[in-house]
């Protein structure tokens, strides 16, 4: 299953996404985390100190080298961008931890969390690059998952509606957009059912920073039946923003039941493998219009092979 936690920058969206990890986590459930935020926070919240692991985005061309393996509509690496499809022969992945991706850029935090990062900007990239750029190695990387049932992806993504330059925010099982009851906050949610018509996401609201009755009546007058939950203010949280993450057995009862309904509503997502990879296609075909075809200077719809779609693991 996959979930992506979305929001206004400072909603607390990577707290969320750190927090709901390390729940997964401590039952014992395989989790990757993925932070695909331009401000590269993520190993941070779930307590990880020193360097961060190697960015999935750091090497593209291994990265296309090693999802095209011997797909004959993908000639070499050059070939292929951030929306190319899986077909025959490509190398499909799943979240066995021996696996050669995982174990190039893949850390582990403390409690277990296993996360991985897109990197930051560098210097070659101010002003000549966008970071779509180093977010398409995430929607290389789902395109070609077969995550099976009780394993977990959950990646904090860009702020606002920054994520609809691509089809990642097409990818998940679930959002979740994060939000204050403010204004503001609930903005971010309303441009996200805006641009998300049409394209099948399921989409909740998780409040954060919640005081008072009043301001879970805002959300609920905003948002309606969205709303899965809200956090109040909470001292686990506080301690694992200092560095000190506590077992999460200390966490507020009423802020746990709320990443158990966050839970069980995530379990309840049914995924369709055919439907799911027709969404590949459209946005590959999209790109390869717009400006794939003129970068590679060939036709990237031939990179679609008919009546392909990747199988569901066993265990799904």
């Amino acid at each position: 299953m996959r979930i992506a936690f979305v929001g206004k920058g400072g909603s607390g969206k990577t707290t969320m996404a750190a927090l709901f990890s390390r729940y997964l986590a401590e039952l014992g459930r395989p989790v990757l985390a993925i932070d695909a935020d331009i401000n590269q926070h993520l190993g941070q919240a779930l307590g990880a100190e020193g360097a961060p692991p190697r960015p999935l985005g750091a090497d593209p061309t291994w990265l296309k080298d090693h999802l095209r393996g011997d797909n004959p509509l993908v000639p070499s690496a050059d070939m292929m961008i951030k929306t190319t499809p899986p077909g025959p022969g490509s190398r499909l992945l799943d979240l066995d931890w021996s696996g050669e991706l995982l174990r190039r850029y893949v850390a582990t935090a403390p409690g277990g969390v296993r996360y991985l990062v897109t990197g930051e900007f560098d210097e070659d990239d101010i002003g000549v690059s966008c970071y779509h750029a180093k977010t398409g190695a995430v929607e290389l990387y789902l395109n070609h998952l077969l995550d099976g049932a009780g394993e977990y992806v959950v990646v904090d993504m860009t702020a606002g509606a920054d994520a609809f330059a691509s089809g990642l925010f097409t990818r998940f099982d679930l959002t979740v957009l994060v939000s204050e009851p403010t204004r503001r906050g609930v903005g971010v949610y309303e441009q996200y059912t805006e641009h998300a018509a049409g394209h099948g996401l399921a989409l909740r609201v998780l409040g954060n920073k919640v005081s008072d009755a009043a301001d879970v009546r805002y959300l609920r007058e905003r948002v309606g039946d969205a709303l899965i939950g809200w956090l109040g203010q909470s001292a686990w949280v506080r301690a694992a923003e200092r560095g000190d993450p506590l077992p999460l057995d200390q966490l507020e009862p009423d802020n746990l039941a709320v990443l158990r309904a966050l839970h069980a509503d995530l379990d309840a997502q049914q995924r369709d493998w055919a439907a799911y990879h027709r969404g590949t296609v459209e946005f590959h075909l999209r790109n390869a219009a717009a400006w794939g075809n003129r970068a590679v200077g060939a036709d990237l719809a031939a990179q679609v092979a008919p009546g392909y779609a990747p199988s569901a693991p066993v265990s799904a």
